[in-house]
């Protein structure tokens, strides 16, 4: 059965179109690496002592990757999610006569697809991958980090710890917290699930998100995201539960950078003004970009989300605030991520 996304076209173009990354020497780059791998191991055992979370599972070693790996990484893990609704819209299609497959086409999808991927792969520090398999791995994406800490003036360890203590929260989370990935998986297979899979609906809103993508550039106001406009009704009831998780996640691991910090970087106050300043400017054509792939939601939900956890540490501890790891039913709604004292009552009175 044919794909609607040809998933090789999709790495390769990734591969293509991303940013170069920041000039090194061999040894320069060899350090890069042995370093962000020790501290990754300092930054776990910060991390551990400060949140009082511990893994419960054998944590595979940290991967320090490149703008292209970290691309390829990323399009299996894709290929995995939403392998199931494409083989959904392949059936619709084939049932059909004429779908998706045929008017779009899987080679236009996965240039589209690799495109983003190229523009993001210049951006990420790291991540966290849950999909490729149980429990994760750990990305540190080198030439990013290089590339931000020379831009900032940031004294190198510090920076790297800095990032580490972040990206390593977010693998005790999902290491430390048993039903974690499978609760973040069951939400994102019924975000696939209520997909709609009529052709005619589906090519509307991606007519429309080409719209607002022509919008965007047009006016600089535009808050527009494609994401948005791709989804059907029933996938928004499913995004704002996926929403609340990950501003959750996110804002978690910003209070532990804030919290471990100032006791073991000592030049972490000037990285966190540097770096909050890089995060809210950006050229013209990056707004745009910012805007339509949905990132700029994502540093709301840093802000969001590091205002609700510390709130709600502020009123119950940090063992009070863990009671939000206990099950699916005790993580904040999107309501009570603005209202720390309706989820106080809720679940940790």
């Amino acid at each position: 059965m044919a794909d609607f996304v040809d998933w090789d076209l999709a790495a390769s173009t990734a591969a293509t179109l991303g940013p170069t990354g920041p000039k090194v020497t061999k040894a320069e780059a060899v350090e890069v690496v042995r370093q962000l791998r020790t501290l990754t191991d300092e930054a776990a055992e910060h991390v551990a002592e400060f949140t009082g979370l511990t893994s419960q599972v054998d944590v595979p070693p940290v991967r320090v990757v490149d703008r292209r790996d970290w691309a390829a990484l990323n399009v299996a893990g894709m290929r995995q999610v939403i392998g199931p609704l494409t083989a959904q819209l392949a059936r619709r299609s084939q049932t059909a006569g004429t779908g998706p497959l045929e008017m779009v086409g899987a080679k236009v999808t996965a240039v589209q697809a690799g495109t983003i991927l190229a523009y993001l792969s210049g951006r990420v520090l790291g991540q966290y991958e849950v999909f490729s398999g149980e429990p994760g791995h750990l990305l540190l994406v080198a030439p990013n980090i290089v590339a931000v800490e020379r831009k900032l003036g940031a004294e190198p360890r510090d920076f790297r710890l800095w990032v580490c203590l972040h990206e390593v929260t977010h693998r005790t989370q999902f290491t430390a917290v048993p039903w974690l990935r499978g609760h973040f998986l069951s939400e994102v297979k019924a975000f696939i699930d209520a997909s709609d899979t009529d052709a005619s609906a589906l090519l509307g809103r991606v007519g429309r998100a080409v719209s607002a993508a022509a919008d965007a550039v047009r006016n600089k106001g535009s808050q527009a995201s494609v994401l948005d406009l791709v989804q059907s009704p029933a996938q928004r009831v499913v995004m704002d539960r996926l929403t609340a998780l990950m501003t959750l996640v996110e804002g978690h691991a910003e209070v532990v950078m804030d919290g471990v910090g100032p006791r073991v970087i000592p030049s972490v106050e000037a990285i966190r003004a540097r770096f909050d300043r890089r995060r809210a400017t950006a050229n013209p054509v990056e707004s745009v970009i910012r805007r339509l792939l949905g990132v700029d939601a994502k540093l709301r939900q840093y802000a969001e989300g590091r205002k609700f956890v510390q709130s709600a540490i502020d009123r119950v501890g940090m063992a009070g605030f863990n009671r939000v790891w206990a099950a699916p039913a005790n993580l904040p709604t999107l309501a009570e991520l603005t209202d720390p004292d309706a989820w106080v009552a809720r679940v940790a009175p």
